[in-house]
């Protein structure tokens, strides 16, 4: 069963109710492979997402941070033997760039592993995402990346939305209306197994330009 983990950002550590079912969810523990949200830098080595799985209690016996040093071949094994992806919180466009130069994106639709993703992780594990200028990126010119599409949603993951409901609502509109939009902030998450989809934390959904907050369900 496809289980996917899309996380804003955690002010200390997962929650205890994240955590255990976390623990549940991820019973192979062999390798975890997480994929650097800025692979061209390699200061960016995911110490803070994996302090967050050592806190809940989650080891693995091997861990791998694929980036630019990696070669491409190893990184695509280290993919498909992966018991879990981590998708590690960054630079959105530079991580959406390396999935796309190293032929990610259809090994990880293909894993049978739990995927995650934290911030640019947890967006760049969506189908679509806006990139703009008022949502934090640089540039004057809007414009719609492609991403995973492990599900198909977007996702806005770790922004100050509840300073800027307008602006999100009013930006996002457009995209809202070819899909739902699930936009959130820190210290939470979206669970996607099999065709349930668990609520932590404070997340909302914009659908057809309409925005609404989301009950927690865990």
């Amino acid at each position: 069963m496809r289980t996917h983990y899309y996380l804003g950002w955690f002010s200390t550590f997962f929650p205890e109710n994240l955590g255990m079912v976390l623990q549940e969810d991820i019973t192979d523990r062999k390798s975890l492979a997480m994929i650097s949200g800025n692979p061209f830098f390699d200061e960016e080595d995911g110490t803070t997402e994996r302090s967050w799985l050592d806190q809940a209690g989650i080891m693995f016996d091997e861990y791998h941070l694929i980036n630019h040093r990696i070669p491409k071949e190893d990184a695509h094994k280290l993919i498909q033997n992966a018991s879990v992806i981590f998708l590690l919180g960054g630079d959105t466009i530079k991580q959406n760039d390396f999935l796309l130069a190293y032929g990610l994106s259809d090994l990880i639709k293909k894993s049978s592993g739990v995927v995650m993703g934290a911030s640019a992780g947890a967006i760049n594990m969506s189908a679509k995402w806006l990139c703009s200028k008022n949502l934090g990126y640089e540039g004057e010119i809007s414009s719609i990346y492609v991403g995973i599409g492990l599900d198909d949603f977007s996702v806005l993951s770790h922004f100050d939305l509840e300073n800027n409901i307008s602006l999100v609502q009013s930006e996002l509109a457009p995209l809202s209306e070819e899909m739902k939009i699930y936009a959130s902030n820190r210290d939470c998450a979206i669970r996607i197994k099999g065709d349930i989809i668990d609520i932590f934390g404070k997340v909302y959904l914009i659908s057809h330009s309409k925005i609404y907050k989301l009950d927690e369900t865990l």
